[in-house]
Order: C-alpha cells, then sequence, then structure tokens
C-alpha cells in the first residue's frame, strides 16, 4: 500500500526589487541605471530601495542620502507615490488568488500560497514557473519564488535565487543547502543579532544548529529565539497559510524627514497633526476602525524610539489625536528631531465589529448628551421620576 505524503506544498512569492521594479514600470529609463528610491533633491531621509546596479556599488537600504552620495555622488534618487506600490501589490496578488483561496500577504512586495490541492494535479514546480511567467508578462514585474513544507522554509528558499529564480528546499535538503549559509540569511534573526552571533563564532547556519553551542547560544539570544529559529531551520514550524492574518493587523503608517530640525513640542504635534488628517482619509475611505496608535521619533543622532497605545476601535479624528498628544507628551524630551511618523495598526473594517453603540463608541458630544436623556427618560418612565435622582437627607 502506498504511503500518503501529507507534507503541504508552499510557495514564497517575493517581487524582485519591488518598488524599483514599480519605478521602471513608471519610467523605463531608469533601467539599467544605478538609482535609488528615497527623498528627491535633498542629503536628508535614507534610501528604502536601490536598484540591482546600485547594490552593486554599495547601495542599500536603510542607507542615509548623505552616505549614499559621498559613495555614489552621481546616484539618482527618484520619490514615487505609495499608491503605485498598492496599485502592483493588487495586480501580482490577483495572479496568485487564481491558483488558490489560501493566500497569506506578508508584506507589500511578498506573499505566501498555499498549492498543496493543486499540485495533486499539477507539478509544482509548473505552478510555479507558470506563475512566476504570468507576472512577469502581466504585470510586468519579476519574482523568485520558494518551494517548501513550510512557511520558513519556503521563504529561505525564495531569498536563494535572484531575480527570477525558483528553489525547492525538503526537510531532507535542509542541511545540504542552508547548512553552508551565513547566520545573517536566516529569516527572523535581526540585524543586531546576527553581529552578535558572528562575533562569538557562530558564523555559519551549520554552527547555529551544532548542539555543542547550543548553551552559548542560549546565553547569547535567549532560549525563546533559539528554539524557535533551530526547530524552524529542521522544518518543524507552523505550514499553515492564513489569508486573514495579513488584515488582523494590517497597518497604515506615515514617516517625513525634515531640512529644519523639530526642536519644540509644538512643532511635533503640529506636524504629527497632519499626518494624522492624512491617515485618517486612508482610513475612513478603506471603511476601517484602528485599535493601536503608535508615534515615531528620531533624533539628529539617528536615535529613533518607537511607541504605541491601544484603546477601543475608533475612527474618531479627535480620540486617536488625543492619544497622539498622550503619546509625545509622556515620551518627547524637547530634544531635536529629525524625522516623525504616525502609524494606525490592529484595522478592522466596519462590518467585522459587532454592531453594538454605547456612550463610548459615540464620537459626537451633543450625541452623547442626546442619548444620555433619551436612557434617563426611559428609565424614568419605567422606574418613576425620583429613579436615578435621591433627595439629600438634611443634617440633623
Amino acid at each position: 500500500m502506498r504511503k500518503q505524503n501529507n507534507a503541504k506544498i508552499i510557495l514564497h512569492v517575493d517581487m524582485n526589487a519591488f518598488f524599483c521594479s514599480v519605478a521602471c514600470l513608471l519610467n523605463p529609463a531608469l533601467r539599467g541605471k544605478v538609482f535609488a528610491i528615497g527623498r528627491e533633491n535633498s542629503y536628508r531621509g535614507v534610501i528604502s530601495s536601490a536598484s540591482y546596479e546600485a547594490r552593486a556599488l554599495g547601495i542599500h537600504s536603510a542607507m542615509s542620502l548623505k552616505e549614499a552620495y559621498t559613495l555614489v555622488p552621481d546616484l539618482i534618487v527618484v520619490s514615487i507615490e505609495y499608491s503605485y506600490y498598492t496599485y502592483y501589490h493588487h495586480q501580482f496578488l490577483h495572479i496568485l488568488q487564481q491558483y488558490s483561496s489560501l493566500v497569506q500577504v506578508a508584506s507589500i512586495d511578498e506573499a505566501f500560497i498555499d498549492i498543496t490541492e493543486l499540485s495533486k494535479t499539477r507539478h509544482p514546480l509548473v505552478i510555479a514557473k507558470e506563475i512566476q511567467l504570468r507576472i512577469l508578462k502581466e504585470v510586468g514585474l519579476s519574482c523568485s519564488i520558494g518551494i517548501a513544507p513550510t512557511l520558513f522554509l519556503a521563504k529561505m528558499a525564495s531569498d536563494l535565487k535572484k531575480p527570477l529564480g525558483i528553489t525547492v528546499l525538503r526537510k531532507r535538503d535542509v542541511q545540504t543547502i542552508l547548512y553552508p549559509l551565513s547566520v545573517s540569511d536566516i529569516f527572523g534573526i535581526g540585524k543586531k543579532t546576527y553581529p552578535i552571533l558572528i562575533n562569538n563564532n557562530i558564523k555559519k547556519i551549520s554552527d547555529f544548529m551544532n548542539l555543542e553551542n547550543r548553551n552559548k547560544i542560549l546565553d547569547l539570544i535567549g532560549p525563546t529565539s533559539y528554539h524557535n529559529t533551530y526547530e524552524s531551520i529542521l522544518g518543524n514550524s507552523t505550514n499553515i497559510v492564513d489569508p486573514n492574518r495579513r488584515s488582523e493587523s494590517e497597518s497604515i503608517s506615515t514617516s517625513q524627514t525634515f531640512d529644519q530640525i523639530i526642536q519644540s513640542q509644538i512643532e511635533v504635534l503640529y506636524e504629527l497633526r497632519k499626518m494624522t488628517l492624512e491617515l485618517m482619509n486612508k482610513l475612513r475611505k478603506r471603511k476601517y476602525y484602528t485599535k493601536t496608535i503608535t508615534i515615531v521619533l528620531r533624533n539628529v543622532d539617528f536615535k529613533t524610539i518607537t511607541r504605541s497605545k491601544s484603546i477601543n476601535y475608533t475612527d474618531d479624528f479627535d480620540e486617536i489625536y488625543d492619544t497622539i498628544v498622550d503619546l509625545v507628551e509622556e515620551h518627547y524630551k524637547d530634544e531635536p528631531l529629525r524625522l516623525l511618523g504616525v502609524g494606525l495598526s490592529n484595522l478592522k473594517e466596519y462590518h467585522t465589529l459587532p454592531k453594538e453603540y454605547n456612550l463610548f463608541t459615540i464620537p459626537n458630544v451633543e450625541e452623547k448628551q442626546v442619548t444620555i436623556s433619551k436612557l434617563i427618560k426611559e428609565y424614568q418612565n419605567k422606574y418613576g421620576e425620583k429613579a436615578l435622582f435621591q433627595e439629600k437627607k438634611k443634617n440633623l
């Protein structure tokens, strides 16, 4: 009797240099050029993405524009309206959704897709190649695809061949394919963590997986991070592609780097108010409520603090901005700032929340007063005019 194979077949579709590729679609003259996405005509701010030609010269994301221009004086820097990225994001997602209902958005330029059912009648490699070719022809963007039994391994696989690569990574191939790689290539290992590992002679994934190094790594990164990463590399992490996972935690945000340094709380609140109004338009246009409000403050030494506060789900500007004011008053220490940002997260669509309205969810003050009076009137009609209000006893 043939043994049934219960392994999942998951693709991780990763758009190649997505931001720069979209820029090339909008302006074909950029193709083959050394360019980056950032703030035009300014030495302030950072690179958000770089073309492959720019990367070859050492330009990378999160690099300051000042440093980038020092390295490549004739670097072309362009700024693209974010709505274009959103448009092309939906274009490639539309293609993925034609192959499976199980598509999980990981970010604006990547997604997981479970093709286990479809793979019963078609070879996974054929499916992956077809998806890759369709996105290239129909959307005009290139992507790399990883094929694996878990989300973690699929993500690791898609990073192995870029651009336009397809990599199959089975559990039995992990030691051959992944172990020779640097620990900096481990998905989920942060930029602050892998240098610590490397500096302590944990340089390759094989070093990380060597049980002789276990106690050393536990001391360096802690038990939770160690065990989760160790099991994920072995292929023992989640294989569930959840289409609703991204929508539950989706966020919208905006930030700005200033040519002139912000130096007072009044200026901070003024700029954050403008940003909040911008986000409110997007929030209401999408018919979303938000629960978590975040502010980002970056000083002239590039030290960044991010602080958040959760409230009841709302789309009321005053309530959201009042929360931002509270966060600023609590965490801003009157230091010179070069960047400010606002984020709204834990978003939910209007129709997904219970249609229950109470005194705490009515945004208009006058409407609240009317509601209070109505409730009091109904209560007194039922229990008498003196209900709710007792006469004060006279002092003897």
